[in-house]
This record gives structure tokens, sequence and C-alpha cells, in this order.
């Protein structure tokens, strides 16, 4: 991929590392309140203190809000930051319906599900990206297209922490909804692999429904690329004229790609990450025959990294 979406902490770090590689991004700290006031006041001074800052990182790289999902921020510190989206012209980023349990709790807490718990604090907006979105009803995708919500799949980490596996992707779509895909982070997904992504998230959708002509490759693919860009607000994940010059090039010589006689099904049912020879963000090659600038350095100091945080956690 050239351009994701991030929530974590250190954002800072992040930037800088997306800065030196020469990826897009768009990064937002996420932010907790733990329906206490004075944490939502210290993150609203952070936030506000961030966007009154001019950003040193340039324009592939660009701020989101992060709220983290509805059981760690307040309905108050939610809907300030839907304010604060609106009058900055800015994304939001939240976990939303992922689990049974977050149902559970929010119907115990606010009588209401996790998408009409949004609806009535009125922060339903084009400008909020959910990440997740399992536990939705007929209504609740209504209301998320009515107001212009997109939405994330991550079927990786819905599988590996056992969220669920019921992700209306089609109802979605046919409501006019548009849906992206994800990866969620590394450790609850690890390889961040999209072209993995892309064919777990087809066949899950249809083996639940117990439909193969369900979640098509094609639809899967668009949700990869085309509606990630828009997500994103990047006029990205097409060649077209006009459009920017991030680019991944696949190597047909791979097996996965014999016989080629339908390029977009062996992509997504056959290929993975390692088919992908070049990548070109920007007009400028990140990757070229496989094989990232200073790939070896980076791994080496992962892996000192890694191994000193075990063994200074092994003395606590």
């Amino acid at each position: 991929t050239t351009a994701f979406l991030d929530m974590y902490h250190k954002l800072d770090a992040t930037a800088e590392a997306v800065q030196e590689m020469g990826l897009r991004a768009v990064l937002s700290e996420a932010c907790f309140d733990h329906f206490r006031p004075e944490e939502a006041e210290r993150s609203r001074r952070h936030i506000t203190r961030r966007y009154a800052t001019p950003s040193p990182y340039g324009p592939r790289i660009s701020y989101a809000l992060g709220p983290h999902a509805i059981y760690t921020v307040s309905g108050e510190l939610l809907q300030w930051s839907a304010d604060f989206a609106r009058d900055h012209d800015t994304l939001i980023h939240l976990h939303l319906a992922e689990t049974t349990t977050e149902t559970e709790q929010c119907l115990a807490r606010f009588g209401q599900t996790p998408v009409r718990y949004l609806h009535s604090l009125g922060i339903l907006s084009p400008r909020l990206v959910i990440a997740h979105g399992l536990y939705v009803d007929e209504e609740e995708i209504r209301i998320l297209a009515d107001h212009g919500v997109k939405v994330v799949h991550n079927p990786a980490s819905n599988m590996k922490l056992a969220s669920g596996y019921r992700f209306h992707f089609d109802e979605m779509r046919a409501a006019g909804i548009t849906v992206g895909l994800g990866t969620d982070g590394c450790s609850s997904s690890n390889n961040l692999d999209m072209i993995e992504a892309m064919k777990l998230a087809s066949l899950l959708g249809k083996v639940w429904r117990g439909d193969p002509e369900a979640v098509t490759c094609d639809a899967i693919f668009h949700a990869a690329t085309a509606a990630g860009a828009d997500i994103l607000g990047l006029r990205a994940g097409r060649i077209a004229e006009g459009y920017l010059a991030d680019l991944c090039l696949i190597d047909l010589r791979q097996p996965a790609f014999a016989p080629n006689h339908n390029f977009i099904s062996n992509l997504v049912y056959a290929a993975n990450g390692s088919c992908v020879d070049t990548v070109i963000c920007d007009g400028r090659v990140l990757m070229r025959d496989k094989h990232v600038l200073g790939e070896e350095e980076i791994m080496e100091c992962a892996a000192r990294a890694a191994y000193d945080l075990m063994k200074r956690a092994a003395k606590t």
C-alpha cells in the first residue's frame, strides 16, 4: 500500500517514519478520557495544541482525530471531537461495534446500540470513519448511509481476536456506504498484508452467507484501492489523468498468476504481498525488485529494540 489511516500513540514518531519512507498517511493519536472530566480536558488541550501548530511533515501526512471507542471516551468528548472535526475539516477515526461485549455494555450503560448511541449524540457525519462495524442491523446501516459515515472492514483482526465475522459488506455498499478494507494493528493481524486482507474479507463474506457469489473479488479490490483513497480524501486509488502517481506494480511471473486469465481473481484469491515488485508514491520509487532501501538496517534495529524491551520487561 502507499497510504494508510492509523490510530495509536506517539504520533510524531510515526509521522517521522512515514516521512522518511516516502509514504502517505492520515495519522490520529488515540484519545481516551475514561469518562473522567480531567482527562477529557487534557485531551482537548492536546488536540487543540496539535492543530494550532503548523505540521512539519509536509503534504503527504495529515492528521485526524482519534477518539478510541465509545467505552473509553465519554459522550461529551465525542461531541467535542465532532465539533472540532467540523470546524477544522478533518476526519474522526473511531472503533465501533467491534464486539458483542461492546454492544452489551452500550445497551446497559446508554440503553442503545453503538450506532444508535452515536446518532443520539449527533456526531454521525461524512467525516466519521468507523473501524469494524460488525454488529449493526438494517436500520443502523441506513442510519450510517444517510449520514455519509465511512466503514472499514478488518477481517484478519476480527478473526484473530474472535470479535466476529458477519460483516455486512454487500449490504453496506448497496445502501451507499463507502466501505474500505484494513488490517488493524500488528498486534491483531501481524503481517499487515492488504492482499491477504482482500482474500480473507471475500471468503468470510461468502461463508457466513452460504453464498459463493457474495462479496466478489472485484468489489473487494475496489474497497482496498479506490474506496480506501476516497475515505482518506485522496485523489488516488485509480490509474487516471489527474490522479496521484501512487502505484503498486505486481510481478506477474509469480505462480499465483498462472494462468492469468482473470487478474483480479488471481490477485485476491491466489496472491499475497510478496507478489508486489515495485511501489511508487508521489512519483518516487520506494521499492524496486521487492527491495526497500535500508530494509536490512530497519529490521536489525527493530530486532534490537524488541529484544531490549523484552529484557527490560523481564526485570519488572
